[in-house]
């Protein structure tokens, strides 16, 4: 449940004591009512991870918070972020032929279970225009011929800046995005894959995986980065099959799969549950 003037702190830093008393005291001398809070400590890594979900007392706005918790960020060299509860991040879904994951993305920010505004769906082909415009939302059609893609891609980053898009989903977007766009878009773009990672490189995953007798129908959610499927991952799962599985089971499965562990993903990044910890996450639940 959201309640209106909530917000969350989402911080991490290099591990050390004093850390929690220093952010509870503050946000205690504030005024606030911390209503929930989860913290991890990386053993590797040496940094610690935190968010905090509380309630400011009336009168307080979440910039005036901001300013008064930046001496203690400095002090212990934090990365960190505030935003309002009710605030809602704005999306933008990028998709080629395959509308599995567009639709299921669509129902539930229709229905409400996924709290953000989806401002533009954006394919290199026309195929799921007709889909979106069912929702209500604008479609464009940005073609990536043979030699096109610096053109497409200036084409999205503008429309990313025009509409302030807060995170770019890629629901089976089959193009590959260069380096500068992924760095770009780092940290604020998500793609699934078909499958765990390492997977069945090339076309038709899943008969490939068919061939070699697979039992277990996989996929992956992770962050966007210019090494092509080796981005920090969000979210996985799998589906059990057996022998008796054709390759259109496996595809129908593989779909479902790939649905929930992309709604999942894109849940928890817009409810700023995500921190990336050099190559890994911390996902707090």
């Amino acid at each position: 449940m959201i309640t209106e003037g909530r917000f969350v702190l989402v911080l991490s830093c290099p591990d050390r004591p004093g850390i929690i008393r220093a952010v509870a005291g503050h946000l205690a001398d504030a005024g606030c009512n911390v209503v929930d809070s989860q913290q991890f400590a990386d053993p590797q890594t040496r940094r610690f991870f935190l968010r905090a979900e509380a309630d400011p007392p009336p009168g307080l706005e979440v910039a005036a918070l901001r300013g008064s918790f930046a001496g203690v960020a400095h002090h212990f060299g934090m990365s960190w972020s505030l935003h309002a509860s009710a605030a809602r991040p704005r999306l933008l879904i990028m998709v080629s032929r395959a509308g599995h994951c567009l639709n299921d993305l669509l129902y539930r920010w229709e229905t409400g279970v996924l709290r953000a505004d989806v401002v533009a769906v954006v394919s290199n082909h026309p195929d799921l225009g007709e889909l979106a415009a069912r929702h209500g939302v604008p479609f464009k059609h940005v073609p990536v011929p043979p030699g096109g893609k610096p053109a497409a891609e200036r084409a999205l980053l503008d429309l990313v800046e025009a509409e302030q898009v807060d995170l770019v989903v890629l629901a089976r977007y089959m193009q590959v995005l260069s380096d500068d766009l992924c760095a770009e878009l780092a940290g604020r773009a998500i793609n699934i894959h078909h499958s765990f990672l390492p997977s069945f490189a090339g076309a038709k995953p899943y008969h490939q995986a068919y061939q070699r007798g697979v039992k277990l129908i996989g996929a992956t959610a992770h962050y966007v980065t210019a090494e092509l499927d080796e981005g920090p991952i969000i979210e996985q799962d799998v589906h059990r099959v057996d022998h008796a599985a054709q390759p259109e089971d496996l595809v129908a499965a593989g779909q479902d799969v790939e649905c929930q562990v992309l709604a999942r993903a894109v849940r928890w990044h817009v409810e700023h549950r995500v921190m990336v910890n050099g190559n890994r996450t911390v996902v707090f639940r």
